[in-house]
């Protein structure tokens, strides 16, 4: 059982940020359609995609875990440049895509932070 002092040695030498990504995930999650811009959904999403691609470099017990498998497949096709939206693709279909980008890292992230004995402070994704 790793110690509170191991953890945060841990921590300090871990590329992830726990935290910043759980706020961005959870910033993305609270955006409404109504609300947002096309603007504001592009420049979040950019953020999102940055820390899906992040989590999905990192070992996450793929190879023994086929939900985690899945996760990783579901995950590279949302990193697939053809499956972004376009700038010329509505607002609903940018909002969407964010939404799917931002619930897969948030549940990489539960992975994540679970493997690593990391405390989150945001909601268990749906």
């Amino acid at each position: 059982m790793p110690t509170l002092q191991n953890r945060q040695v841990n921590r300090d030498l871990d590329p992830i940020d726990v935290e910043t990504i759980g706020d961005s995930t959870d910033s993305a999650l609270g955006m409404r359609l109504g609300t947002s811009t096309r603007v504001a959904i592009d420049a979040k999403t950019i953020t999102i995609v940055g820390h899906l691609q992040l989590l999905v470099s990192e070992e996450l017990g793929a190879d023994q875990d086929p939900v985690v498998r899945g996760l990783y497949r579901d995950a590279y096709g949302l990193l697939d440049l053809q499956r972004r939206p376009r700038p010329d693709a509505s607002a609903f279909q940018a909002f969407f895509y964010l939404r799917e980008v931002a619930t897969l890292s948030r549940r990489l992230l539960w992975i994540y932070a679970g493997a690593r004995g990391v405390a989150m402070n945001v909601d268990v994704p749906r």
